[in-house]
């Protein structure tokens, strides 16, 4: 057998990740506020980036220098036409005025507050020493996650004299704080309510899983009592809070969402307003602008300012490119889920990213990247942009519902029951036949689980 070697040529395409496609697709799927600290450390990095009014404003001049082809994108028309496009934006910078309505107060921690509280009790400087250490080793919920011992052993004290701390502390608002477990916790609630219902203690302390199963009853064969007064003690059981520290905001949680896209009705037509109030205005910094046109295309700083041009162009391409890509995926998604908009809820359709996708003429992995942390205020509330993509059931009539028009339906027929004798789960999944909805019962038992509502063992009252 004869063996030859021969050179061959051949062409083949491949989609090469470029780090300024690797940006693009890095901006396309940043939050508003995630865009804004991205935009933030370009503006460190690259000299060439600026914020303001002094826009690029002869981009053809620019291009003559780079020697480059025009893009498809009117980079002169949008520097020139922003102040036109983006009406909330300007609009913003005339009102804008001091006004103490602006600031936000800061919301106290859970450990902020009960320090307050002890440094105003008449302790000693151990026991505020103890106290300071206890309330470090409180949970988000307001539960100590430590043993006395275990702090009578670090602080070298006693451990009646921990437990006397605690005690101090666990009288201080909110009420049941400082406990080391859900008994004590509302058993410390019983008695600072001065809640004096025969049997509630005995209950509390030896019965809780039984209640919570709803075991009524073995609880009324425990303490002697009818299934009445098992339902009646239940009844101011839930009065209390299990997690009294809750309420309170911890050091890193965030309290608002600023929404990316705002809906707003005109003329019976939706139409989709871009937030562009928080992402700054890019342009190009005109000394180094100048700089680029008087120096030599072949010196060092010239190669520079060029390299840091390209950067510059290419990161304003890409917010624009976001901002036009995000604004057809709302708008889409506007005239599927028009229905939503116009009745509510119970009107939502099932939606697939890549339907929206074949709407727009882009990939379903754009889509993905478009509604990826996004969120778009409208008529109805602000909703997150995945909230709009629901799978579905097909209806007798060959239409689908969406899960989440099902789970209202569903949460409608639960609210209108007889407490006394629930609904089963068979029972809603046959009242949804017989309004179109083919259902089983599997998938209402998933569905209310989903929407956190308890069995109809667990729902009955007596």
């Amino acid at each position: 057998m004869q063996m030859n070697f021969n050179l061959t040529l051949s062409q083949t395409q491949k989609l090469v990740m470029t780090p300024e496609l690797r940006q693009a697709i890095t901006i396309l799927q940043l939050s508003t506020l995630e865009l804004d600290r991205y935009i933030e450390n370009q503006l460190l990095e690259n000299p060439l980036l600026d914020v303001g009014d002094d826009v690029l404003k002869n981009t053809e001049s620019i291009e003559k220098v780079k020697e480059k082809e025009s893009e498809k994108i009117d980079w002169e028309e949008y520097f020139n036409d922003w102040s036109h496009s983006h009406p909330i934006r300007m609009q913003r910078e005339r009102k804008e005025e001091v006004n103490y309505d602006n600031f936000l107060s800061s919301t106290p921690t859970l450990q902020e507050h009960l320090m307050m509280q002890l440094n105003l009790s008449p302790i000693s400087k151990t026991d505020l020493k103890i106290g300071e250490f206890l309330i470090g080793n409180f949970d988000k919920n307001g539960y100590l996650t430590i043993t006395i011992k275990e702090v009578a052993d670090m602080l070298k004290v006693p451990e009646d004299k921990v437990e006397n701390t605690l005690k101090i502390i666990q009288t201080f608002d909110p009420s049941g704080v400082g406990a080391r477990n859900l008994n004590e916790c509302l058993m410390i609630q019983i008695e600072q309510r001065g809640i004096n219902v025969p049997k509630i203690k005995e209950l509390v302390q030896n019965h809780l899983i039984d209640l919570a199963e709803a075991r009524f009853s073995r609880i009324s064969e425990a303490l002697n009592i009818s299934l009445a007064e098992v339902q009646q003690l239940k009844d101011i059981l839930v009065t209390l809070d299990p997690k009294p520290g809750r309420n309170f905001s911890s050091a890193n949680e965030v309290h608002y969402i600023i929404p990316d896209a705002v809906i707003e009705k005109v003329d019976n037509e939706y139409i989709v307003l871009m937030n562009d109030t928080i992402v700054p205005r890019l342009s190009i910094n005109s000394y180094y602008r100048s700089l680029l046109y008087s120096e030599d295309r072949e010196s060092k700083i010239s190669k520079f300012l060029s390299n840091r041009l390209d950067s510059a162009l290419w990161l304003i391409r890409s917010i624009e490119q976001r901002r036009i890509t995000l604004h057809k995926v709302i708008q889409s998604i506007v005239d599927v889920q028009r229905d939503f908009f116009d009745k509510g809820l119970i009107y939502l359709k099932p939606l697939t990213m890549k339907r929206i996708a074949d709407i727009v003429g882009v990939h379903e992995s754009t889509v993905s990247r478009a509604i990826s942390g996004k969120y778009v205020q409208t008529p109805r509330g602000v909703f997150e942009l995945k909230f709009f993509f629901q799978s579905g059931l097909e209806n007798n009539n060959g239409t689908s519902t969406s899960s989440e028009s099902i789970k209202k339906r569903m949460r409608e027929i639960i609210n209108g029951e007889d407490s006394h004798n629930p609904l089963s789960d068979q029972k809603i999944a046959d009242m949804l036949k017989a309004k179109g909805i083919s259902i089983s019962r599997r998938t209402v038992a998933k569905y209310r689980e989903e929407m956190g509502i308890l069995s109809s063992t667990k729902r009955k009252r007596y």
